[in-house]
């Protein structure tokens, strides 16, 4: 099973990312100005996760992305793969184990792993 897990990033603005069971990052959300409206939009992501579109891209890299829809509205924006066939597993970790994974909270943690 995946995790949802929130961060705070550099501006003071809060994130998720979507992990999959091997810990490797598969989305990333948009930013949010607080904390809260980004556990209410996990919540809401995963009670109504067949409202989610996504559509594939390649970038002029030759990479492969999708971009995560939610409502019609954008939610996410994947990691870069080498392959089509490795997007589409991305999405199928997601469809199958998102609205059951756990939300892992380390925005409070400036230094979570000290020297």
């Amino acid at each position: 099973m995946g995790a949802f897990v929130i961060s705070k990033r550099f501006d003071d603005q809060y994130k998720f990312v979507f992990t999959s069971r091997k810990g490797k990052v598969i989305f990333t959300s948009m930013k949010y100005e607080l904390k809260f409206e980004c556990e209410e939009a996990i919540e809401y992501f995963k009670s109504n996760i067949n409202l989610a579109t996504f559509d594939k891209h390649k970038s002029a890299g030759g990479k492969y992305f999708f971009k995560l829809f939610l409502d019609g509205a954008p939610f996410a924006l994947s990691r870069k793969y080498t392959t089509e066939l490795r997007v589409q597993k991305g999405i199928d970790e997601i469809m199958k184990h998102a609205s059951v994974s756990e939300i892992l909270d380390f925005s409070d943690n400036d230094l979570v792993f000290l020297d």
